[in-house]
């Protein structure tokens, strides 16, 4: 750990003797206001580090879902759990940016058009993408075994992929947003791709990205126990027999409730970013839980079906516009002891809020940073990061384990994420976002 000890004492994390904090036990303070970086605590160790950014995690994971302002800053004169829409849900999704012919987006307060097929039918979030599939249902792009999930009502889940206005503006004022303005933007040689990062010294909140999951919620489900939304439900259609299933585009009003979110935010003291993972409380049971203890009921999980195989993507052809066999899935590395823990303090605080019914799963982190967060290691670029392995059950749901190479590491997957300019390191080099890869040309339609 003298790296990372080295590192956090250069850039000026804020250390803070255990003595001087609060009691443990004590509920922790909610705030609207997102943490610039980690704060690390003595006696520096593994666990002690991870502790703090699993708290670093929960800071962020209530900022975030603060109440909004109209213009998307968080209204510090109302509570978390009030009505209305998060911080986060003000931020521009990955469609509105990477667009069709590579388009310039709107600017950042600036609605985005809607699908033809959803106009009029209400200013509403949209949900199009439905996991790690082919074809219409996007998330092409990343690697590892793919399938969409599906609740146990047999509907697809949809998941949202957001990102905070410092990385908007990065992609937009750098051209990144078009495979053009990404070939322009490399041809000077000192040109990297380089996300903003949290400072506490310089006060300022680096660059954010936020995936959601959500599941359609039916008549078994309680509204009331979710943050729940009325969104637009879009399905794009696929006409090509070719690309999967024939599905015809759609486009509903319906009731959502979330059941997975990442954080990942870059900071100076975790240039490979920070990477938190939340879910329900009642998503899925633990591997390592006896049957005749998973008593349910669960979202993405059928007690009364034990028999039946786990974590295996649904039989194809997928289509979204059919009810589909549900997933059974459970958590195949268990949460810690200390995350348990440490839940419980936050959910605690968090007490009378729908938030209490989330849990952080893990954060994974850096224990070796760059020296500089905007210059990857040529000899770490990971930094190896702890822990090894980490998934979020509706997000990476058929990639859990522990096995390299196999198994969901979000620095390791993430670090296989290029620009669409690959001619060299430097050029591919996407700052372990794989958004930059749905930049589309001005040329032709892709």
């Amino acid at each position: 750990m003298k790296i990372t000890l080295k590192r956090l004492a250069c850039l000026g994390a804020s250390f803070t003797s255990v003595l001087a904090m609060a009691d443990a036990a004590s509920p922790p303070p909610l705030s609207p206001a997102i943490p610039f970086d980690v704060t690390a605590n003595a006696p520096f160790t593994l666990d002690n580090l991870q502790h703090d950014f699993d708290v670093l995690s929960w800071q962020t994971f209530v900022a975030l879902n603060w109440p909004a302002n109209a213009d998307g800053s968080a209204n510090t004169s109302a509570q978390i759990g009030a009505p209305g829409q998060t911080v986060w849900e003000s931020w521009k999704e990955s469609y509105e940016i990477f667009l069709p012919q590579g388009q310039k987006p709107v600017a950042w307060n600036q609605k985005s058009p809607l699908p033809p097929a959803c106009q009029g039918k209400g200013d509403l979030p949209v949900l199009q993408q439905m996991g790690k599939v082919a074809g219409v249902l996007d998330e092409t792009i990343q690697p590892f075994k793919t399938g969409p999930l599906v609740d146990q009502n047999g509907t697809y889940t949809r998941n949202a992929i957001m990102v905070n206005q410092p990385m908007f503006d990065d992609i937009v004022n750098k051209g990144l947003y078009s495979k053009e303005g990404q070939q322009a933007f490399f041809t000077k040689a000192e040109n990297r791709i380089a996300f903003s990062c949290g400072s506490q010294q310089d006060k300022h909140v680096g660059a954010i990205m936020v995936k959601s999951a959500w599941k359609v919620l039916g008549g078994n489900d309680n509204s009331q126990d979710f943050h729940a939304v009325d969104a637009l439900v879009y399905t794009p259609g696929n006409a090509d027999p070719s690309k999967g299933a024939v599905i015809p585009e759609s486009c509903n009003v319906q009731k959502v409730g979330l059941v997975g979110l990442h954080i990942v935010h870059k900071t100076k003291d975790a240039p490979q970013w920070v990477w938190s993972s939340f879910e329900h409380v009642r998503n899925v049971p633990e591997k390592t839980t006896p049957m005749n203890e998973r008593k349910g009921p669960y979202l993405f999980y059928n007690a009364q079906a034990s028999d039946r195989p786990v974590n295996e993507p649904p039989a194809q052809p997928w289509d979204p516009s059919k009810k589909a066999t549900p997933s059974q899935i459970v958590r195949e590395i268990p949460l810690t002891a200390a995350t348990h823990q440490l839940n419980a303090q936050w959910q605690g605080a968090l007490k009378g809020t729908v938030w209490a019914n989330y849990q952080l799963i893990s954060t994974q982190w850096p224990t070796a940073p760059a020296d500089d967060c905007q210059v990857p290691s040529p000899t770490n670029p990971l930094g190896t990061p702890a822990p090894n392995f980490l998934a979020n059950a509706t997000l990476e749901t058929y990639n859990q384990g522990t096995t390299p190479q196999a198994s969901s590491s979000c620095m390791e997957c993430h670090n296989n994420a290029t620009t669409r300019v690959t001619q060299s390191p430097r050029t591919s080099f996407a700052d372990f976002t794989f958004l930059l890869e749905r930049a589309q040309s001005t040329g032709a339609k892709e």
